[in-house]
């Protein structure tokens, strides 16, 4: 009966942890990606930019592949009901998303700019001269950096 009772006691407060910090990591809350399309959408309103965010949304529309310069696969993430993003992958450093539809979720980690249409996310790859933090792209399970 005690070892019950201590057992109930370590799983309330691991829950209380996790509850509380969002992780059981000291000093490193893991972030939900409804939490950083909140982030995203107070980056928004509040017109900032060069901001390492992450969260999902869903593809609303796939665009040509900008090929001036870098090549990016670019398209449109709905990530609430009234704000969407621009993903710009990079995909002369990553993998490009080949089996990408509209209607597909995609996670996303990379650097937020402002603009008035929602926004524009890169850095959706490593940096080769590991300068920058890395971001990447999430897509049925494959994560693509």
């Amino acid at each position: 009966m005690k070892k019950l009772i201590y057992l109930a006691v370590l799983a309330a407060l691991i829950f209380g942890a996790v509850e509380q910090n969002g992780s059981l990591v000291p000093g490193i809350a893991m972030e939900s990606s409804n939490d950083g399309n909140i982030q995203l959408e107070n980056a928004f309103l509040n017109r900032q930019s060069d901001i390492q965010v992450q969260g999902e949304g869903r593809v609303t529309r796939l665009l040509p592949d900008d090929l001036n310069g870098s090549r990016h696969q670019r398209f449109i993430l709905q990530i609430n009901d009234k704000q969407t993003l621009l993903i710009a992958h990079n995909i002369d450093l990553a993998p490009k998303i080949h089996d990408l539809n509209e209607g597909d979720t995609v996670a996303f980690y990379g650097e937020y700019e402002w603009n008035s249409k929602g926004g524009v996310l890169h850095w959706t790859h490593h940096d080769p001269r590991g300068g920058h933090i890395a971001g990447w792209l999430k897509h049925q399970g494959q994560t693509y950096q």
